[in-house]
């Protein structure tokens, strides 16, 4: 019982409120399959704007034209989330999932997806 509270103390506190609704044909990902596709890697999103997932557990948001970066550390979870502390005191978790096509698709707390670049 003491393990599983620590556990849960743990936790970065965003991702314990939070409730994803990914749709029926999403494809969710393992801890570490999601960790072989992002870790190392850098997605860029439609408006241009891009998630860096430095080797090391940095991460890096970068606007599109120019509009500035935040700066963080990411944690991948084991139910296809991906947790962000941002050097601001900022957090936030998303899930990550393929759509029916594929396409790696980010999806935020409140609902919104967001597609990638192939």
């Amino acid at each position: 019982m003491i393990r599983l509270l620590l556990a849960i103390a743990l936790l970065p506190t965003a991702l314990l409120a939070q409730q994803w609704d990914p749709r029926a044909n999403d494809e969710l990902f393992d801890q570490g399959s999601l960790d072989s596709l992002l870790r190392g890697a850098t997605i860029t999103f439609f408006d241009d704007g891009q998630s860096k997932f430095f080797e090391d557990g940095r991460y890096t948001y970068t606007y599109a034209n120019d509009g500035g970066t935040g700066y963080g550390y990411f944690t991948i979870m084991e139910n296809s989330t991906i947790c962000v502390e941002f050097v601001t005191g900022f957090s936030r978790c998303d899930m990550y999932v393929t759509d029916v096509t594929g396409r790696l698709i980010v999806i935020t707390s409140t609902g919104d997806r967001f597609p990638t670049r192939p």
